[in-house]
């Protein structure tokens, strides 16, 4: 049998189901390839291989996520391991209670593997995560670790979390799925939140029907099956979106790979530009971002200043004098386009367009641009991206599919399908 840690989630349910595989024996082959590949790797901010298989050996693999263990990004409440946002302020911390998504996961018989390491307050500071793919290079961020320890076969998913780009461009350069849902779909409730308006809870998977299973699991929604064959091909918009000028020479490629692929697999697909009014969010993203994540952090920004860190503090501190009328306006600007969205995907099923601006950049000082994913996220509808290939330096690309707000069932299918279609 393949080594449990490199099973999908739904294998591995798929294999409990019949009696070849118990959560113990997943967790002990899961533990075996932390044991070596995290020192290199370093995805985990907090790891307790005792208390995992303690967790492991009470799982009751009947339940939807029955036995398979999940790692929870380290600004999501946990009662029993701390909870520390990357930051010297919340060294140590242990919160009383899971957050809601973290207690909806366990009732459904997730074991908690540990907290993946993200950027300080899931917004500036990277951690010490590297890319499995080529240690030599980030793994993206902020959900670093959660990327990071997926793309590995640490764990067969993990949460993130997106604000701007921290789920589907950290997946893309890791080369698994990343989904960030319509904004909502998950409770952020127990969530270090930043941007009220933006943040996102999310997942990452090895596999279109994991995060579907997660994700519908722990929202309460019949999110489908992916992997279905649906009974027609999709009418796909080619959508280089506002970002293009920041596309790699790779990314470019790859546009035009995917292109003739999908066309070829029956696809209608149409090259699609956005109205012009969408090139405002560029200007009304960071606003909001940092406006609103200025105030959210005043407690660490006014009692432990010299705790935060100086990158987080030049981006944050001018923004906790910014006019209340200059965010308001940036949140009309965002309003007006979410309520346009529908009609610029009129007679279509779903937008692609490039998960990143390319393959992960060298070092782990900078994780990269979210140049082709803040406006998905200020948009507030659902994304996922798919691997998609390999770039010049044999990291990982990925495509990101795009659709209408609440349309999240959909979206997955048609994600697979474009997977398909590229493979």
């Amino acid at each position: 049998m393949t080594e449990a840690w490199r099973m999908t989630a739904t294998e591995a349910r798929a294999a409990m189901a019949a009696g070849r595989l118990t959560p113990v024996a997943l967790m002990e082959s899961c533990l075996a390839r932390i044991a070596e590949r995290e020192p290199s790797v370093r995805a985990f901010a907090w790891l307790d291989r005792d208390h995992a298989l303690a967790q492991a050996r009470r799982a009751d693999p009947a339940r939807p996520l029955g036995g398979l263990p999940i790692g929870v990004k380290d600004v999501i409440e946990t009662a029993d391991m701390p909870t520390q946002n990357n930051s010297a302020i919340w060294a140590g911390y242990r919160p009383r209670g899971d957050a809601a998504c973290v207690a909806w996961a366990r009732a459904a018989g997730a074991v908690v593997m540990g907290k993946t390491v993200t950027t300080e307050f899931a917004t500036r500071h990277p951690g010490p995560t590297r890319n499995p793919a080529n240690l030599a290079h980030t793994p993206g961020g902020s959900s670093s670790g959660s990327a990071a320890a997926v793309a590995d076969g640490f764990v067969p998913f993990a949460f993130g979390t997106q604000t701007a780009g921290s789920i589907i461009r950290p997946a893309a350069y890791c080369g698994v799925v990343g989904y960030k849902p319509t904004y909502g779909m998950i409770s952020r409730m127990g969530m270090k939140i930043m941007a009220d308006s933006l943040d996102t809870m999310g997942c990452m998977a090895r596999s279109v029907a994991d995060v579907a299973l997660f994700a519908g699991t722990l929202s309460n929604r019949d999110l489908g099956d992916p992997d279905r064959v649906p009974g027609a091909a999709p009418r796909i918009g080619l959508c280089r979106s506002p970002s293009w000028k920041a596309a790699a020479p790779e990314t470019q490629a790859l546009m035009e790979r995917v292109a003739a692929a999908l066309a070829k697999a029956g696809a209608k697909v149409t090259d699609h530009a956005l109205p012009d009014r969408f090139a405002a969010l560029e200007e009304a993203h960071p606003v909001i971002m940092n406006g609103e994540s200025a105030r959210s952090i005043g407690w660490e920004l006014t009692t432990h200043r010299h705790l935060v860190s100086a990158a987080l503090r030049e981006k944050l501190e001018p923004m906790m004098d910014l006019p209340g009328e200059k965010l308001e306006a940036a949140l009309a600007t965002a309003k007006g386009c979410i309520d346009a969205f529908p009609a610029a995907m009129e007679a279509l099923d779903v937008l692609v367009t490039p998960s990143a601006p390319g393959e992960a950049p060298e070092g782990i000082g900078w994780t990269g641009d979210p140049a082709f994913n803040y406006l998905w996220t200020t948009l507030r509808v659902p994304c996922v991206t798919v691997p998609a290939g390999t770039g010049p330096k044999g990291l990982p690309l990925g495509i990101q599919i795009v659709g209408r707000m609440g349309e999240d069932r959909a979206v997955l299918a048609w994600a697979r399908w474009v997977q398909n279609a590229i493979a």
